[in-house]
């Protein structure tokens, strides 16, 4: 598909933008091929668009710079996009830079590792319709969960974890809602709820893809009781630091769960982006650390790392 189309059609459907609307798109130098179908759909719309170029930092991004942050306070506009690289370890940044967006009410898209192909063959190549499709079926699977206190997910790879989502509220990125969220991600296609932070107890065995690392050679196997990570194992020695660190280094709370989330998107494929990754159809994911942004939320840790997993059993 024409990546402009693709990038008006995601403007459209999902962020229900209109023409005089203003949009601020902040991308990293890396991604300002996709900044420039957005800028170019967002003017064919008619939205008043400003751009902020990000050079590539020496190290890892740990804060938000002050001129940056000077912007985005200063900025009246009604969209904010962020077209970002989507390395793990410059999570707590992006966490950062959402927050400063949100302080008002406004739409956001935050695009951690977005990329040009998503927009010609990927989980952002839809049709109108085709959200159209999507946004009802999150609509009936919402009205099925809606009462659910307990789910249970297993998988042919080990995966055997029992949770509670009582009192918490599902929800679905794939259309704009100010009841449940203040921010989503682009491309959608998920169904998501917040676990209760102590709930949970079982095995989670991600075979598919992490956020920030890419696919997985070797499956991580999490011990996970209470909500919290007692152990994690994998063969991929790199992949296992990695993982360790972050979520058992980071703070008090990232070893924490997060989220639960099941992908609707027919046009994702499992990549090394993981914002795609977690969109495919018929795929689940877990998340541990921050979801303070979801309803009922309440984990506060500066990051929030995904693992994703195939085949799974939903009870």
């Amino acid at each position: 598909m024409n990546v402009v189309d693709s990038a008006k059609n995601a403007l459209l459907a999902v962020l229900e933008a209109e023409p005089g609307e203003k949009i601020l798109i902040i991308a990293d130098e890396e991604k300002e091929d996709v900044e420039n179908a957005f800028s170019n759909a967002a003017l064919e719309i008619g939205l008043w668009a400003r751009r902020i170029i990000l050079e590539k930092p020496k190290e890892y991004r740990k804060e938000v710079p002050v001129y940056l942050k000077e912007i985005v306070l200063s900025s009246n506009v009604d969209i904010f996009m962020n077209l970002l690289r989507g390395v793990a370890e410059e999570v707590s940044f992006r966490i950062q830079l959402i927050k400063l967006e949100t302080r008002r009410k406004l739409r956001l898209a935050h695009c951690p590792g977005v990329t040009i192909d998503m927009l010609k063959d990927g989980a952002l190549s839809l049709t109108i319709d085709e959200y159209r499709k999507m946004q009802d079926l999150a609509q009936r699977l919402l009205l099925a969960l809606s009462d659910v206190e307990k789910v249970i997910v297993r998988n042919p790879h080990g995966t055997d974890v029992e949770f509670s989502v009582k009192g918490r509220t599902f929800f679905t990125d794939v259309k704009f809602d100010w009841k449940t969220m203040k921010w989503i991600n682009i491309p959608v296609g998920e169904v998501i709820v917040a676990p209760v932070e102590n709930g949970m107890n079982g095995v989670i065995v991600a075979d598919l893809a992490a956020g920030g690392i890419g696919k997985l050679k070797s499956p991580i196997k999490f011990i996970v009781e209470e909500g919290s990570i007692r152990s994690i194992e994998c063969e991929d020695r790199e992949v296992k630091n990695r993982v360790t660190n972050l979520l058992l280094n980071t703070d008090s709370m990232s070893k924490t769960i997060g989220e639960f989330a099941i992908g609707l998107n027919k046009k994702a494929r499992i990549t090394d982006e993981f914002l795609e990754a977690e969109k495919v159809d018929k795929t689940v994911h877990f998340a541990f650390g921050n979801n303070e942004d979801f309803p009922g939320g309440k984990n506060t840790s500066r990051i929030h790392i995904d693992f994703l997993l195939s085949k799974p059993d939903v009870t």
